[in-house]
């Protein structure tokens, strides 16, 4: 199938699909002898795979990674294991610091409703994120 259709079948444009290559993901394709690139249904399954790596949260290095550790002829369930590990505990830290800029959020957006805009002072540049109490 020529990349038209690969992109088609995959949802990804033609232009990551090239990049996917470029940087290894994907193997070069065979070339019809118009030089047009000819994908098998092994190129669907390769990009699939790397789609629900990106989804998982793995960067194009950590999936350039386990992909290589497949080619060496090893199962890499060990590592994909820690790599999922490693992205669910970085998850974890976002989400916490996500909970704190909400409750900052939600306090200054309190202050803000309160304060009159009145009492502004002309040197001020915003008492409601200035104040601190």
């Amino acid at each position: 199938m020529k990349i038209g259709e690969l992109s088609e079948r995959t949802g990804l444009s033609t232009k990551t699909i090239r990049y996917y290559e470029d940087i290894g993901l994907l193997p070069a394709p065979n070339r019809d002898f118009n030089g047009y690139r000819s994908y098998g249904e092994e190129g669907i399954q390769r990009l699939q795979f790397v789609q629900h790596a990106r989804a998982a949260g793995l960067t194009l290095r950590e999936i350039g990674q386990v992909l290589e550790i497949r080619l060496q002829g090893r199962a890499p369930c060990v590592h994909v294991r820690d790599l999922l590990n490693y992205h669910l505990e970085q998850i974890e830290v976002q989400v916490a610091e996500l909970k704190a800029a909400k409750r900052e959020l939600e306090r200054l957006a309190i202050r803000a409703a309160a304060t009159d805009p009145a009492d502004c002072q002309e040197g001020d540049i915003c008492t409601i994120l200035l104040q601190d109490n």
